[in-house]
């Protein structure tokens, strides 16, 4: 679902450089699920930004007027988000600054390339800082578990971006958000907090088949 040329020009009139903006509330042009997405949609291409990788994260829309400010926070808000919100120079600014709340407006407003490139850029950011808590553990192998646990991390990156973790079947799941919550664990181990305990040989085969799932979206 798309807003026709005339609509998009009002949301551009309230959320880009054109200070005399008009006075519609949200309410009057949005209806339904998809309309609050491509709201959201426009009001990003407008006057939405968010940083590139290597940097901290922040991705932010600039509003004319308060009140178009926290109508934006409130909408982003029954996305299950928790945007903040200040002025700047006389405009007003709507942020977020957590990966997770990013990547999911990347999602509402359709952006899944940059998605993709996104969480692929967190996932190494993500693997760097686990390995600086890794190089602390006195580890059997850690050079080998290091290697394993980043590739495992890439691969329930790309589908988190790709497909969301909610796809995958019950045992995969765990599997996956176990490893993102514990980066240091070797495979044996991830094994006993599983419900129920499995042996090596299994998480193995777990991770096998989540890196085939992830190469499948990696050439779609």
């Amino acid at each position: 679902m798309s807003f026709s040329s005339k609509v998009k020009a009002e949301i551009a009139q309230v959320f880009g450089k054109d200070s005399h903006c008009r006075n519609e509330s949200k309410s009057d042009i949005i209806d339904t699920l998809d309309d609050k997405r491509a709201y959201v949609r426009t009001a990003f291409m407008s006057a939405g930004s968010v940083n590139g990788p290597g940097k901290a994260y922040h991705l932010e829309f600039t509003a004319n007027d308060k009140r178009h400010c926290l109508e934006l926070s409130e909408l982003l808000r029954e996305f299950s988000l928790s945007p903040k919100s200040v002025s700047r120079k006389g405009k007003f600014i709507v942020y977020f600054k957590d990966g997770d709340q990013i990547a999911e407006v990347l999602n509402i407003i359709g952006a899944h390339k940059s998605l993709l490139e996104f969480e692929n850029n967190r996932a190494e950011k993500d693997v760097g800082n686990s390995i600086n808590r890794i190089a602390n553990c006195e580890t059997a192998n850690i050079d080998k578990s290091i290697l394993a646990a980043i590739k495992q991390i890439e691969d329930i990156k790309i589908i988190v971006a790709g497909m969301g973790l909610d796809a995958l079947d019950v045992q995969l799941h765990e599997c996956a958000v176990l490893r993102l919550n514990n980066p240091e664990l070797n495979l044996a181990e991830i094994g006993q907090k599983l419900s129920p305990p499995i042996g090596k040989s299994g998480v193995n085969h777990r991770f096998r088949r989540i890196a085939e799932i992830a190469a499948e979206i990696a050439h779609t």
